[in-house]
């Protein structure tokens, strides 16, 4: 999962961007508000960690002018300011949770999943289609009740499918979900991570369509 962290301490933000890096998300980091606003309107994320003391363009402000934009993006604000006006502004302008720094980090990881659990209209933690079953928060899954063994971006590929059920997700899809800003990626990367999933999963479990993507089919 692709989030975007928009915190100017160094130390802070490379804290946070390697310790949610090593629990599964994909971490984007700018370091000043203007730099956030053109990447919200340009690219697609699965969340948004946003401090509120940033240069070029606050947190508020930043926050304001995405969501009057029409941005639908869960946002979680990650702050030192702990006063209840502080808290107040930051839900009244549309931020879906307010943690004060210093924060746990598999806590925030776990805040993280739930906001992007609700805002796909996932009531349950875990999701479960056929044999299959995962639990994106806990990076588990099983097939037929037996545990299986997944990479990390194999696994992050298996949530994509399976929180997108119905839908076809395009290679492009994919790929902007396991990759960062300058991390390279091979043009056969996600047919092989594919490959592994129906080894691991059922050859049927994942379809292509071909010249157009992959698709895991919905269950009522």
């Amino acid at each position: 999962m692709r989030v975007l962290l928009v915190e100017d301490d160094p130390l802070l933000g490379d804290g946070v961007q390697k310790s949610l890096g090593h629990l599964g998300f994909t971490v984007d980091w700018l370091r000043d508000g203007k730099q956030a606003e053109h990447a919200l309107a340009s690219e697609e994320y699965a969340a948004v960690v946003l401090d509120l003391g940033l240069p070029q363009r606050d947190g508020f402000t930043l926050l304001h002018t995405a969501r009057e934009g029409g941005l639908r993006t869960p946002v979680l604000i990650l702050t030192a300011r702990d006063t209840t006006p502080d808290k107040l502004k930051g839900f009244s302008l549309g931020a879906d949770d307010y943690v004060v720094k210093p924060v746990d980090m598999e806590e925030l990881a776990a805040r993280l999943h739930a906001l992007i659990r609700r805002s796909g209209g996932h009531a349950t933690a875990r999701l479960r289609i056929g044999a299959i079953e995962i639990d994106p928060a806990a990076h588990q899954a099983w097939r037929e009740g037996e545990p299986v063994e997944l990479s990390a971006r194999e696994f992050a590929i298996l949530v994509q499918l399976m929180q997108n059920a119905g839908r076809v997700l395009t290679r492009a899809q994919l790929e902007e979900s396991l990759y960062g800003w300058g991390d390279s990626v091979e043009s056969n990367t996600i047919e092989v991570f594919i490959h592994h999933l129906r080894k691991k999963l059922g050859a049927d479990f994942i379809r292509t369509l071909r010249g157009i993507g992959y698709s895991v089919e919905r269950q009522p």
